[in-house]
Formats: structure tokens, C-alpha cells, sequence
């Protein structure tokens, strides 16, 4: 890597030294924390926004363990099954719970998961409810919350300014407007209407105003109906072989949570517009021991078209900024409907599911020129099937899904976790995704970008020799048998992770390795070069006083690319603080890579309902203030400043999104009324 200067030494010395004066403006909680280190570890910058989603709306909306379900603890991530069977079997032999100091009592549950699940669940009262609740009490324990969020940022992008017809439309502030009535997690009523920076508002193709709107109903526990949603909402089934519209965990996460299956009926509150499904979908108890779920769903998707009308590519990002993007929107039709019925007794639980999906544009991609698409879906109409299972005892479990394509392809998913001890806990997952099978609402574990030609084995462990020391690491092998992209032959890749921490009473400090290896074509495309990646983190975090926290944290990353080596090297500290009023959270880092890939990505705290994680590559500093308060019991403001400075260019991005200058600094508000 080039040297850096003097000044620049005395810049980020500054930073570091302007961050810790700033200590007292910040808080993380728990869950911002777990899910910052899931995503670090994935390494992508597209994981995470449905998750966050989803445990912000469950940590605004606890769940009373004295009532919960086990469907309710499955929206849950971290939490194994063997973790919410021994919760809900707790609560059934010993009454209800009347702290969660009681959670000690669950053997399961080590230190971090029960710190993690308090923030998601409340001890509340277990008096019977009524079927249906009278306006009375709607008014009086109903709650209604209003949130408007906007991003400003204080730069032009030269979409904005280019006369061509790839300027974009709009101007350049994202916005966001959320309206929801909750009433005990049993009527959940919302919308939210949102729109991306460069995207008209109330004029255009968006005379309503937003550019899509997620309006929704909830009802769950409501006697023999457990969910019912309306408007939009989300689906998991099993391991998300045919269905899975919400999120799915990476390889880390997946070994926090043992690999478990879930069946789930959420509401999409969020402002993603991706796999969000449109319709109406219902849980029915049959029996103690069958249930069965359906959903119906009529949407308008993004697609680009080929000249004779037909869908070469059905798009999910959502952005409709220029004439030409605004042009594929909603130009094609996607009809869903599905079904699963279940079976379960103790510990033994069994899924027969359907999904069947039909476009009103044939879906033709270009395979003549494209080898590694030779095998993507085509056509009208696909439906798939699937049998999961899981079974456990109380060192054992196994779960797994069997699917099938309209065109008798399969694909497999299987799990086996074993407890050898309290403190030792080892999993396998085998998978094989036929070349041949496709399914548009998959989305399961894979090292590829989809539930196709991947056939791989991942193995990983948890130990926690002492209160103090965790251990886990995994290894992860897959093979391609069919060309890929920027792969023109069979392939493999090899992917392996091992971290430690060590927790004191107020500090804790944590190392990660990483080892990614995948294979390439050659700059003349006549044979295959393996690419390895290694990433080296640690983190040393401290509870300065009961209110103050601090952390400081190193980035190191060595890339094989098909030119030449890059390497790489980011160092970040961050602050916190939590008042009786106030809460924020400060940070900077410093990062000096030889190029776009030895990037290194970093998590940031945000505003309510926002993920902040980007990656950063070349040479410059970066710095960011979030706060919130509590202006009254019912108004809540908060805040994010951000800026990134760069030493090494004078003009950020390329193409529309190209910034005349070697800064941009963003400005984040949001206002919050509970009523």
C-alpha cells in the first residue's frame, strides 16, 4: 500500500481524540450489537436491512413470554430449538414468569443468548384474554405510533444535474412515513409509504405521492386462528428451499441458531418493497398437534424486457429514478399461492408445503450468450414442493427439507446438531441444489447467490469452556458443477472462520479469522485461479461506567485478485452513552485499501428502522454522531451525521451517482409520535 503523510497521521489522531471527548453521546443496545457482528461476519452490504426490520419491530413490541408461541420465539433468530422448546416448557411446568432474571433457570441458555432474548421479551401478565377485544379496550391499551424519517445529503450526485435520459427525476432527499396501531401483538395495523433519493414524489408515475406503499393487518392469537395478515406481508416455511420472502441467515448466524426451520406469518412493515408479498395469508390450528397455513398474493414486479415483450430479468432493487427505470415499473404481473400443513407432537414436527408462482410475461433470460444462465428459470408457471422435518432429543436434533421443481429437480437441505456438553455444541449441514431446480421465492443458506448448482457441506462448533471464554469456528466446502458467473467451468469454494472472546466483568475483547477462497477465470479465460481472502478482526469494547461504553476495533484484509495482491486496513473506535433522555453513539475509523477489492465493511448505528452498513476501499476517514432523545414520554427526535472524507481522489462513484469532490456528508432525521 502507498504511504500516508504526516497529516493525514494527524487527522485521524484528531478524530480519535474529537470521538473520545464525544464518549458521552452514545448507546448500543444489545440486539444493534448482535446483529453488527452477524453482519461484519457475512460481509456483504445487502444483508441485514429485513432483519433489522424485523427486531426493531419485535423490540418495540416484546414478546410476553407467558403467553408466547412457539411461532412467536421463531421470528427470533438466535434462539435454537432446543432453546424455544425449553423456554415454552418452562413457563408450562413452573407457572408464569414473573422476571427474566428467571431465564437463569434455562440451562440452554447461555450468558449472551439470555442478555440477548431480554431485550425482546417481557414478563407480562397471563390472565386469559378475550377472544376479541372490546372497543373499550382497544382504546385503552391500543397503541399508536407515527415516524417520519428523512435522509439528507449535503452533496449533488451528476443525476441530478446530467441532461440525458438517464437523469434522475426527483430530488435528492429519501423519505419515509410509518403509521401503526398495535394492540398487545394481537392487532397490528399499519402503513408506510417510502421512496428512494432521485424518485418523483406526488408527481410523474407517483401522483399518490410515495413511490410504494406497505399497508398491512395482523391478527394473531385469535383462538383457533394463530395469524391472519392482510395487505402485505412475509412468508418463511421450512428452511426456504421454495419459500422464504423474509431474510436468511449467513454462515455465522446460521450456527447461532443451529440451522432451525421456521414457519412464520409477518407483516411487512418495513420500507423494502423486495419479495413482499401482496394479498392475504392465515395460520388455522386444526388440532393440539396439526395446523395449516395458505397465502394467496397478486403483485406488480420490475422487470426488464426483451424486444419481443417476454421478461429477461426480474429486478428487486426497487429504484425508479430515471425515465428508464420508471419504464419497467410494475410492467409485470406474479401470482403466488401456497399452502403448508404441519404436524407436530413433542419433539417431533413435520411440513408438507406448496408454493406455485405464475408471471403474466414469459420469463425468457438470455441464455445464448450467457453459459452460466443455461440453467435459469424460464417461463410462465413454477411450482414446488417440499416435506421438512425436525426432530429432537436432548443431546440430539435433526431437521432438514426435501424440495421439488415442476421439473423434477430437488434440492436438499439437512441439519444435525449435537450437545455434547452444556458448553459444546457441534453442527453439520449438508445441502445440494440441483443445477436444474428453480424456485423465484427461495432463499436458503448458500454460498452462491441462489437455491441452484450448489452441492456443499458446512460444519461448525460452539464452546464456551468458562464464563468468561467463547469459541466458535466453521468450515464450509462447496462445489458448482455448472459455470458460473465469471466462471466458465466446475468450481469450488472453501470458506473457513474461527473467533474467540473473552469477557470480563467490564471489558471484553474478541478476535475473527476468516479464509475465503473461490475460484476465478484466468485474465485469458483458459483455466480456473483459486482467489483466496483473508480477514483478520479484533475488538476490544469496555463498560467504562454503568451508562458509558467504548470500543476500538482493527481491520486487516489480503486479497488475491486476478491482476495482482491487494491489501488492506481500517481502524475504528466508537463511544456510547445512554442519559435518563438521551442516547448516541459516536464513531470513527480510518481505512487505507489498495482497491475496491479489499474493501472493508463496518456496521454503524443508525436511526430506528435503518441499517447502516457500507464498505470502504481506497484511502480516507470516516466519522459519524447518532443521537436520540426522549423530548417527552410520547415524542422521541433523533439524528445521524456522517461523513466520509477520501485522500486519494477527487471525485466519489461513477456514472449518475458520481460526486464532483472528494467528500459527502449526510444528514439523517427522524421524528417519532406515540399516541
Amino acid at each position: 500500500m502507498k504511504k500516508f503523510s504526516v497529516i493525514n497521521i494527524r487527522t485521524l489522531l484528531l478524530s480519535t481524540f474529537l470521538l473520545t471527548a464525544a464518549a458521552s453521546f452514545c448507546q448500543n443496545t444489545d440486539w444493534q450489537e448482535a446483529l453488527r457482528q452477524w453482519a461484519a461476519a457475512e460481509e456483504a452490504e445487502d444483508y441485514g436491512p429485513e432483519m433489522t426490520e424485523a427486531l426493531q419491530e419485535r423490540a418495540e413490541n416484546p414478546i410476553n413470554l407467558n403467553k408466547a408461541t412457539a411461532e412467536e420465539l421463531e421470528e427470533l433468530p438466535f434462539l435454537t430449538e432446543q432453546q424455544i422448546d425449553d423456554i415454552l416448557e418452562y413457563v408450562y411446568r413452573y407457572g408464569p414468569v414473573r422476571s427474566l432474571s428467571e431465564l437463569l433457570m434455562i440451562a440452554s441458555l447461555d450468558w449472551d443468548t439470555r442478555r440477548l432474548l431480554q431485550c425482546f421479551v417481557v414478563a407480562g401478565d397471563r390472565e386469559p384474554q378475550r377472544r376479541w377485544p372490546t372497543l373499550r379496550q382497544l382504546a385503552d391499551y391500543g397503541k399508536s405510533t407515527l415516524m417520519a424519517t428523512a435522509k439528507i445529503p449535503l452533496y449533488d450526485r451528476r443525476g441530478y444535474t446530467a441532461n440525458t435520459r438517464n437523469a434522475y427525476i426527483g430530488y435528492k432527499y429519501r423519505h419515509d412515513l410509518r403509521y401503526q396501531f398495535n394492540y398487545n401483538d394481537r392487532i397490528k395495523i399499519g402503513i408506510t409509504g417510502a421512496q428512494d433519493a432521485g424518485e418523483p414524489f406526488l408527481s410523474n408515475c407517483n401522483r399518490w405521492g410515495y413511490d410504494h406503499y406497505n399497508y398491512y393487518l395482523q391478527l394473531r392469537n385469535f383462538g383457533a386462528l394463530e395469524a391472519l395478515n392482510a395487505g402485505t406481508y412475509r412468508v418463511q416455511m421450512g428452511m426456504g428451499l421454495i419459500m422464504n420472502s423474509g431474510f436468511s441467515l449467513g454462515k455465522t448466524a446460521t450456527l447461532l441458531s443451529l440451522g432451525r426451520s421456521s414457519h412464520t406469518l409477518s407483516a411487512s412493515t418495513g420500507r423494502s418493497q423486495a419479495n413482499v408479498l401482496r394479498g392475504a395469508a392465515a395460520t388455522v390450528r386444526l388440532s393440539t398437534q396439526l395446523s395449516l397455513t395458505a397465502f394467496a398474493s397478486l403483485r406488480s414486479i420490475d422487470a426488464t424486457l426483451n424486444k419481443d415483450g417476454d421478461a429477461q430479468t426480474l429486478l428487486t432493487d426497487g429504484y425508479h429514478r430515471t425515465a428508464t427505470e420508471i419504464g419497467k415499473k410494475g410492467n409485470t404481473q406474479q401470482t403466488d399461492i401456497g399452502a403448508s400443513i404441519g404436524w407436530r407432537k413433542r419433539a417431533l414436527r413435520i411440513n408438507a408445503n406448496i408454493v406455485c408462482s405464475h408471471l403474466d410475461r414469459k420469463l425468457a433470460p438470455q441464455k445464448a450468450t450467457q453459459l452460466y444462465r443455461r440453467y435459469a428459470a424460464e417461463g410462465n408457471s413454477f411450482t414446488n414442493a417440499s416435506l421438512d422435518y425436525s426432530l429432537r432429543t436432548a443431546k440430539l436434533s435433526i431437521a432438514g427439507e426435501t424440495a421439488i421443481s415442476g421439473s423434477g429437480a430437488f434440492a436438499l437441505l439437512h441439519t444435525v446438531n449435537c450437545r455434547l456438553s452444556p458448553k459444546l455444541t457441534m453442527m453439520a449441514l449438508y445441502r445440494y441444489y440441483d443445477r436444474r431446480y428453480t424456485a423465484l421465492m427461495a432463499n436458503a443458506f448458500a454460498e452462491g447467490s441462489g437455491v441452484q448448482n450448489e452441492h456443499g457441506l458446512y460444519a461448525g462448533l460452539r464452546w464456551q469452556p468458562s464464563d468468561r471464554w467463547q469459541l466458535q469456528a466453521y468450515a464450509d466446502y462447496a462445489h458448482f458443477s455448472w459455470p458460473r458467473y465469471q466462471v466458465s467451468a466446475a468450481s469450488d469454494a472453501v470458506d473457513l472462520m474461527a473467533s474467540a472472546r473473552y469477557r470480563q466483568k467490564t471489558w471484553n475483547i474478541e478476535g475473527r479469522y476468516r479464509m475465503h477462497l473461490r475460484q476465478r477465470d484466468n485474465s485469458s479465460k483458459t483455466n480456473l485461479e483459486n482467489m483466496p481472502e483473508h480477514r483478520l478482526r479484533l475488538r476490544l469494547s469496555a463498560d467504562v461506567s454503568p451508562t458509558l461504553k467504548a470500543g476500538l476495533q482493527a481491520d486487516a484484509v489480503s486479497t488475491l485478485t486476478k491482476t495482482d495482491s491487494q491489501q488492506g486496513i481500517m481502524i475504528a473506535c466508537q463511544a456510547s452513552l445512554k442519559k435518563k433522555w438521551l442516547k448516541a453513539d459516536a464513531s470513527a475509523g480510518w481505512f487505507h485499501t489498495d482497491g475496491y477489492d479489499s474493501r472493508i465493511y463496518q456496521y454503524e448505528q443508525s436511526v430506528a428502522h435503518d441499517f447502516a452498513f457500507a464498505s470502504y476501499y481506497g484511502h480516507g476517514l470516516r466519522y459519524q454522531l447518532t443521537c436520540s432523545a426522549d423530548i417527552t414520554h410520547n415524542w422521541q427526535l433523533a439524528a445521524k451525521a456522517g461523513v466520509t472524507n477520501y485522500f486519494d481522489r477527487s471525485t466519489i462513484s461513477s456514472g449518475m451517482q458520481q460526486i464532483g469532490h472528494s467528500s459527502m456528508a449526510d444528514i439523517l432525521l427522524q421524528i417519532k409520535v406515540m399516541f
